[in-house]
């Protein structure tokens, strides 16, 4: 993590705001004690005090809008996380963190804004212009770096609580990176003065809740360990068989609530329940344009799932939990939930469906969307490598995407060949989502390339047709694969 190589207290490059609201705001920063002049090292007990102050003007000049202190220590890996409250709806702020002691050892100022009032018009928010939104998930740290550059907020990959007026947009989600802190170097991912609103929360989307036939492999769950749910994980559990599946000896539940407690620590999100450490899933209201729901599909209560003997499907996907993704489309279905969009992750690849019962011949109709009641769009890896495409070339890619499509019937499009993220810009009559491609990944670049395009138009539950406008310059159209 780089830091600010000042005496007195150093305060992280990698300020983080998150999990805003229409009047506060959640500030994160790491802070620690440096060595003194002779290269002593301070003790380590001794707290730190940080202070913080938000204001309107770029370089916080006037007086502040809020401000405080904070003490933070060892204990907690001396990170710091603050509510700046007090703010204004739909409003862009700056804001820093600084040396109690000496107050000319700061951080670089740092941008966030807050929500529209969830009472505010949909065609008021965000002043009138569309919102958008950069998705990604799977950011190895070690396979390379990837910078966005202008959405209004980002989520690294996440239902939703219906309103008449909004998009309902249902983001499954769980704990990702909670366990290092290395992978939160936010300044890998995005620039450092975008006006972020859920940046570096990292939310990565598990299963997708498309075609059950879909192969899709979701292995990059690694918050905890491996294929992780509430008991266990491919490698260990604590059910009948007590510690003896995990290497090190040490309970799967002590490794669990280690990693809560340092993605608490870690992450700037609000402790919804201050009763239930575990429990992350929160809502969001955008005004009238969009509903937000961050769901944990993975830690709190879920079965077990792949535990590496178990494959005659793909338990660790919805393909293993066919009933809950049932229970799921009957609600939409049964009360008519309308302009509901799904994102997902996790699966190393890009997928665009409308969303419909599997195989469903008779209520939906894949040429025209008929019967659908609703999409999903899931992204491939930011810069992780591994999946289902691994190795193959551009054209096998392409082939692999084409028996996709072809096998599963409301899969409208795949591509597995490029790394990269994509962007939903959501008005109230529309929403697009663009997928963009990396040409390399390795290293800091603005090479990314659009490959593919999706409309859904308000009411209609179902991607607009053509899909894509009948092209895409990466993996396969439904349309292309002979249907």
């Amino acid at each position: 993590m780089k830091r600010l190589q000042l005496s007195g207290v150093l305060v992280s490059t990698s300020r983080i705001p998150g999990d805003p609201f229409d009047t506060s705001v959640i500030l994160w920063t790491r802070a620690q004690a440096l060595p003194s002049s002779s290269g002593q090292l301070p003790d380590q007990s001794v707290p730190v005090c940080v202070s913080y102050k938000i204001g309107t003007s770029s370089d916080l000049s006037g007086r502040p809008v809020d401000s405080g202190e904070a003490f933070t220590s060892y204990d907690i890996d001396f990170t710091v996380k603050v509510e700046a409250t007090g703010l204004k709806a739909d409003t862009k702020y700056f804001y820093q963190f600084a040396d109690c002691t000496n107050p000319s050892i700061v951080s670089p100022i740092g941008a966030t804004r807050t929500l529209s009032n969830s009472n505010t018009p949909a065609e008021r928010v965000n002043g009138g212009k569309p919102l958008t939104f950069a998705v990604f998930s799977c950011s190895q740290f070690q396979a390379g770096e990837l910078i966005f550059t202008s959405p209004s907020a980002m989520v690294h990959l996440s239902a939703v609580k219906p309103s008449a007026e909004s998009w309902p947009l249902f983001m499954t989600i769980a704990n990702g990176w909670a366990n290092t802190g290395q992978t939160l170097t936010c300044k890998q991912l995005i620039r450092e003065d975008l006006g972020l609103l859920f940046g570096c929360v990292i939310f990565r989307l598990l299963p997708s809740m498309s075609n059950g036939l879909n192969p899709r492999s979701h292995k990059d769950d690694h918050e905890v360990a491996d294929n992780a749910w509430k008991a266990g994980t491919t490698d260990s559990n604590d059910t009948a068989a007590g510690c003896s599946f995990s290497p090190s000896g040490a309970c799967f539940t002590d490794r669990k609530f280690a990693g809560v407690r340092a993605y608490h620590e870690w992450m700037p999100i609000r402790q919804v329940d201050a009763k239930d450490q575990l429990r992350i899933w929160r809502n969001f209201q955008i005004g009238k344009l969009l509903d937000l729901t961050m769901l944990d599909t993975r830690q709190y209560n879920r079965d077990v799932t792949d535990v590496g003997y178990n494959r005659a499907i793909d338990f660790d996907a919805w393909d293993g939990y066919r009933a809950n993704r049932n229970r799921v489309l009957n609600h939409l279905y049964n009360n008519k939930i309308s302009n509901t969009v799904i994102l997902s992750g996790d699966s190393h690849a890009n997928w665009a469906s409308d969303l419909a019962h599997d195989n469903d011949v008779v209520g939906y109709d894949p040429v025209s969307g008929r019967g659908a009641i609703g999409v999903e769009f899931a992204g491939t890896g930011v810069t992780s490598t591994t999946g289902p495409f691994d190795r193959e070339t551009f054209e096998q890619a392409v082939n692999t995407s084409s028996i996709y499509v072809r096998d599963n019937l409301d899969l409208q499009w795949n591509e597995g060949f490029f790394r990269g993220f994509f962007t939903l810009e959501v008005s109230p009559k529309t929403l697009t989502a663009t997928y963009y491609s990396m040409r390399n990944v390795t290293f800091r670049n603005l090479d990314g390339f659009a490959i593919a395009t999706f409309i859904v138009h308000a009411g209609e539950n179902h991607l607009a047709r053509p899909v894509a406008g009948g092209k895409v310059l990466s993996g396969a159209l439904k349309s292309q694969a002979g249907h």
